[in-house]
């Protein structure tokens, strides 16, 4: 079995974690910044990720996760938040640091920065959060894959109340709304989960080849 299978085939929703076993800066670090090499659509990034350690925090978020012990157990919990709406600075933003990292003057990126807000500036509101949603997501999926290689548990989490995080969290005067969680940490060796095989579709179920 590769490696790459083999990682995934030891990653599982875990439900139970280990209190006492936390990440390491290091690894923190190294899953950051896999998250910040995520692919987005246009290179985009329209989201942002907050980190949370405060047992404090953690302890506000636990009744508005359907009191899931993940919340407080795990060692950190990690929010996608999602831009609820966005103008052309976006666009701009971006491609100032596209000049200033590829030292590519403004004047050359028009053509780009033109085609990018005609496709994304008229959009309806809905369909805007909609799509920020949709590459929070993307980079969501490889920080939970990144994690697997470091051998680090995460949970998936969509079993909360956004309303409620963003109002803790501080998101709405950002225009930021939580799109998913991914708790981290170690699991428990109490968590009967982590011995059950995983439940996939076969590949014939599940591709079709062309």
């Amino acid at each position: 079995m590769s490696t790459v299978i083999e990682n995934r085939t030891w990653r599982y929703a875990t439900k139970k974690f280990d209190a006492n076993k936390k990440v390491s800066e290091q690894d923190l670090d190294t899953l950051l910044e896999a998250t910040r090499l995520s692919a987005s659509s246009y290179g985009l990034q329209p989201y942002h990720v907050i980190v949370v350690s405060d047992q404090k925090v953690k302890e506000q978020l636990k009744p508005v996760s359907w009191d899931q012990s993940q919340i407080t157990d795990a060692s950190h919990i990690i929010v996608f938040a999602n831009a609820t709406n966005f103008g052309e600075e976006l666009v701009d933003d971006y491609l100032e640091n596209v000049s200033k990292t590829r030292e590519i003057p403004m004047d050359g990126l028009k053509g780009y920065s033109d085609f990018m807000k005609s496709k994304l500036m008229d959009l309806p509101a809905e369909t805007k959060s909609t799509w920020t949603a949709k590459q929070a997501y993307i980079a969501f999926g490889n920080l939970m894959q990144a994690a697997a290689e470091l051998r680090i548990d995460t949970c998936p989490m969509e079993g909360f109340e956004s309303e409620k995080y963003n109002e803790i969290l501080g998101l709405d005067e950002k225009n930021l709304n939580a799109a998913v969680v991914l708790t981290v940490g170690y699991r428990s060796e109490e968590d009967a989960t982590q011995h059950l095989p995983k439940v996939r579709k076969s590949k014939e179920e599940l591709f079709t080849l062309i």
